[in-house]
């Protein structure tokens, strides 16, 4: 709270604020304005309510400060910017940016908002450090009642989802954040524009793209599709690589890089699962020349993002809000992305100097990490005393962890007798 706390001018929202961010840390069950007043004592939801909808503070502000924040405790070499968007399933047709459309959330057509989010990961942890509501076109952005109704402000316009993820990209490298890595699904990666601006920035990228996208082989004298190139090539040109580690174990596939273009530092990456055979395309370029194993190692932090919304919605409750009005999405989930990142921080504070290889499992019998989940409970279990003493508490600690980290080297040795077989 020190950190943002000269963000709000006025002592009351600056302590509904605390009592805010103190209930999306607790084990409340739904994170909404009526719970987590009746958690902070309040004998009504009015002051929550007010922090979100009324009180003067900018949460654009408050975000800034959670990306300074997010850096100055994950922040290592190699960081990567992670581009992608999620779901929150609403009813009727208030909600602002609300419309029926496809949402990865529910693998359907669903009547949702959306929002495209940027996350910034490294070897130390990640967490998501801005957002932005995606505004559907024709059902939002020509109809001026609808938009006032839902306290949109006039200066926004319609953005696709790569422009706002570049608005958000462009930022985070104008405050200074060391990221000299971006990656995304196929929404984004598709995107000619986002690929030139990130270019033009000198920032590398590996995007997903589809099957179906040409590329430039033979020094760009040859068109051809990305599918067409991988059915070409001998069995020597794939690579087995983990590309991170998974709750099971390194996550290994096969790779293979072609140069396209003309310029030296492009590359058409292929992943190709071992089991199924199944592929996946990457576009990429580098300033500089780097080898396969970091694009594969950038290719695999874009799971980062996925781990991000589901530890802020399992967590902190990104997705548990009761609102409709522009301005108090924008609150909620930014005061939302702060707690994240303060138990994203702890975790990193509390690992090891030492960090094991990104691709090596101890056998040894100690406890996992502390884990952004087992951070809340602990942390919960100080706000709000349990009937058993600090010592027990911790024990049971000690004790789940332990028994995660059994689970886990009993999925590795699977995994690597699978990979040795292989």
């Amino acid at each position: 709270m020190g950190r943002i706390a000269g963000r709000f001018g006025r002592v009351e929202p600056r302590a509904t604020a605390r009592a805010y961010l103190l209930g999306l840390l607790s084990g409340v069950e739904r994170k909404n304005c009526w719970r987590l007043a009746e958690q902070a004592g309040h004998a009504r939801p009015g002051p929550m309510q007010r922090l979100l909808r009324s009180a003067r503070w900018n949460a654009d502000a408050v975000r800034d400060e959670v990306r300074a924040y997010a850096v100055d405790h994950l922040g290592s070499d190699g960081g990567v910017l992670i581009v992608d968007e999620t779901g929150f399933m609403k009813k009727g047709r208030s909600s602002a940016g609300v419309q029926r459309q496809y949402t990865g959330t529910a693998g359907r057509i669903e009547n949702s908002q959306v929002g495209v989010f940027l996350a910034y990961a490294t070897g130390r942890g990640r967490a998501l450090i801005d957002r932005r509501l995606y505004l559907p076109e024709h059902s939002w952005c020509t109809d001026p009642e609808r938009r006032q109704a839902a306290g949109i402000p006039g200066e926004v316009q319609f953005a696709t989802k790569p422009r706002l993820a570049w608005e958000m990209i462009a930022a985070a490298l104008d405050a200074g954040v060391e990221a000299p890595w971006v990656t995304g699904d196929e929404a984004y990666g598709q995107d000619t524009q986002l690929r030139a601006a990130l270019e033009a920035r000198r920032t590398g990228y590996v995007l997903a793209v589809a099957r179906s996208v040409r590329v430039r082989i033979n020094s760009g004298r040859t068109s051809i599709r990305a599918d067409t190139v991988a059915g070409r090539l001998p069995d020597a040109a794939w690579h087995r690589q983990s590309s991170g580690n998974g709750a099971k174990g390194p996550r290994y596939y096969d790779w293979a890089w072609i140069h396209i273009g003309t310029d030296e530092h492009r590359h058409l990456l292929i992943r190709r699962n071992p089991a199924t055979r199944e592929l996946a395309f990457y576009l990429c370029w580098s300033p500089t020349a780097v080898p396969l194993v970091e694009l594969v190692r950038v290719a695999g932090a874009r799971w980062s993002v996925e781990e991000c919304f589901q530890a802020a919605k399992g967590q902190v409750g990104l997705d548990h809000y009761q609102v409709r009005n522009w301005t108090s999405w924008h609150r909620h989930v930014t005061l939302a992305m702060l707690a994240l990142a303060f138990l994203a921080a702890v975790a990193a504070d509390a690992a090891p100097d030492r960090m094991p290889e990104p691709h090596h499992h101890s056998w040894a019998s100690n406890p996992i990490l502390l884990t952004v989940p087992e951070i809340r409970h602990l942390f919960n279990a100080v706000l709000n005393p349990p009937a058993v003493s600090p010592v027990r508490l911790l024990h049971w600690s000690n004790w789940r962890r332990r028994h995660q980290a059994t689970a886990r080297r009993s999925h590795y040795r699977r995994r690597s007798a699978h990979e040795t077989s292989g």
